[in-house]
This record gives structure tokens, C-alpha cells and sequence, in this order.
């Protein structure tokens, strides 16, 4: 390419939407070296922690989703979108990224949207099985979704592209053979062995539904 790549990434709240985005980066970074990146965020969350940590530039919005818990809260939410959309467009203005990349979270909502009205391509990256509802609403004008599973519903049939979830560098080159993994954590070698990953409202779920079953487990020789 004849001219350096600039690109515009947003998504936060949870590691959830931070940790692709940043994977996502750290691909494009790989095959195009001279790109330059720039993320927003929102302002108090851990996305303006852990996307200086991996290196890159981050803008902070001051957004919040609905807080459903306290309805009278959200009084001034209508305020703050105005806010972070008027600070989104003078962040995208000056950076004239080519395209940009939501990956979920009411911090990617005011820049994806901005960008959008700006004519800047933007894509979206689902990680869950259903929709979000941020990234459900940019859908609409995404020019493709890239999902984790292969039938997620709440986006347009004819921009999903199921890729997967993207994952960071650190994470691939940590792992281990699956012997020397049960060795280290004194796993029989000789069972079928069950990794359970649970994170967020659905881990409590999850781990109690592991606990539950865990005499069967036993049963058919299996480890967890």
C-alpha cells in the first residue's frame, strides 16, 4: 500500500469487547507495521487502562449505558450521548482513520456512529452468541459483522461473516503441550480432560452447573 493505514477502534466496558479489539489491532499491526491506530473508549472504565497497557493510543468519552438498577440515573444519559457524539466527531475528524472496527460496549456507539455519518466504513466484531444491542443498532449501517458463531441472530443475513473470535498474540504463544499442561496442574495424563472458561454474569451459572454434574463426570472417567 502507498499510503499508511489508519484505523479506529472501539469497544468497552468488559474485557470481553476490550481484549478482541486489541487482538484485532495487534493482527492489522502485524501484516501492515507503518498503520497507525487510535482507540476511544469510555472515560473511568478498563478500557483506559488495558489498551495503553498493550500499546496504543486511546480517546476517552464520557458515555454509561442504562443503569436498570436505578432508573432516576439515567436522567442525564441523554446529555452524556450528546456529549460523546459531539467529542466522537472531533476525535474522528482529526485522526481521518480509513475505516473503523466496533467491537461492543456503549463506548463504541457515539464513535461507530459518527464515523458512519462521516462515510467512513465501519465493521462489527460479535463475540457473543446473541447480538448486542449497541452492536445490533451499527449493524445497520456496518458494511460487514464478523461473528463468533456461525448463526447470530439480530444482524442483517447478508453482512455476517462468521471468522471466530479474535485472540491476542500472548495468549497463543503461552500455551503448552495438553502433557506437560496436565503435568504441571497434577492431571491424570491417561483422562479426557474438560477446560471450563466462564466469565461475567454467566460464571456463577456455569461453575454451579459443573458442580451439580461432577459425580457423573467421575462416572464416565472424565477429568475437570
Amino acid at each position: 500500500m502507498n499510503k499508511k493505514l489508519k484505523i479506529l477502534l472501539s469497544g468497552g466496558g468488559t474485557g470481553g469487547h476490550i481484549f478482541p479489539a486489541i487482538a484485532i489491532a495487534d493482527e492489522i499491526k502485524k501484516r501492515f507495521p507503518d498503520a497507525e491506530f487510535l482507540f476511544i473508549g469510555a472515560n473511568g472504565k478498563m478500557e483506559m487502562e488495558k489498551v495503553p497497557q498493550a500499546g496504543y493510543k486511546i480517546e476517552g468519552i464520557d458515555i454509561a449505558g442504562i443503569n436498570r438498577g436505578n432508573i432516576l440515573s439515567n436522567l442525564g444519559l441523554p446529555f452524556k450521548i450528546l456529549k460523546s457524539l459531539s467529542k466522537s466527531k472531533r476525535i474522528i475528524k482529526n485522526f481521518a482513520p480509513d475505516f473503523a472496527v466496533g467491537t461492543g460496549g456503549f463506548a463504541s456507539g457515539p464513535a461507530l456512529y459518527e464515523a458512519s455519518k462521516m462515510g467512513i466504513p465501519i465493521f462489527i466484531q460479535e463475540q457473543n452468541a446473541h447480538a448486542g444491542v449497541t452492536n445490533k443498532i451499527l449493524s445497520k449501517k456496518a458494511k460487514a459483522v464478523f461473528t463468533a458463531y456461525p448463526k447470530v441472530e439480530g444482524f442483517p443475513i447478508e453482512k455476517i461473516k462468521f471468522l471466530g473470535n479474535p485472540i491476542r498474540e500472548n495468549i497463543i504463544s503461552g500455551m503448552q503441550e495438553t502433557s506437560q499442561a496436565k503435568e504441571k496442574m497434577g492431571l491424570d495424563q491417561n483422562k479426557l480432560t474438560i477446560l471450563s472458561v466462564g466469565g461475567s454474569l454467566g460464571s456463577r451459572t456455569l461453575n454451579n452447573g459443573w458442580k451439580d454434574n461432577l459425580d457423573q463426570i467421575k462416572e464416565k472417567g472424565y477429568q475437570l
